[in-house]
């Protein structure tokens, strides 16, 4: 017997039947993820370099665009949309933040607001997969 998870999709009413391994695959996915969230916490990498210049997340999003059509209609596609936003949206805010750093390095702020805007965003990047991951696990879309 073949489980299939069934969730409305926002446009009607209608249930659409997901495949179990386009399940496990956006797991894989959170779980590369939070690999690299895991490296960036215990090494001397920050949690935000990690996840946008790490292996793991990158692999992760590769799948992510060579999937995307396969999940479009189910739940899981706002779960793609999800993960593949916060890995870009981790790189713009990671590399504004560093752009910052740089700029304002002569000046004391730039000390300062670089390296806080990095933590914030390795914060909200762990925020962003634990959510989602969640999400995934009690089988409900993600709102992004």
């Amino acid at each position: 017997m073949t489980n299939t998870y069934d969730q409305p999709t926002r446009v009607t009413a209608q249930r659409t039947a997901v495949e179990p391994s386009l399940v496990t695959i956006a797991h894989v996915i959170y779980a590369l993820h939070s690999l690299s969230i895991l490296i960036g916490v215990t090494s001397a990498a920050t949690i935000v370099g990690a996840f946008v210049f790490g292996l793991p997340s990158i692999v992760a999003v590769i799948i992510n665009y060579v999937k995307r059509s396969e999940v479009r209609g189910t739940f899981l596609e706002s779960h793609f949309r999800w993960q593949i936003r916060t890995f870009w949206f981790a790189a713009l805010w990671a590399t504004l933040g560093l752009l910052l750093w740089v700029a304002l390095a002569v000046v004391l702020i730039g000390f300062l607001i670089g390296p806080i805007m990095l933590m914030i965003t390795g914060l909200w990047v762990v925020y962003r997969v634990v959510r989602g991951w969640l999400a995934l696990r009690d089988g409900r879309s993600i709102l992004s």
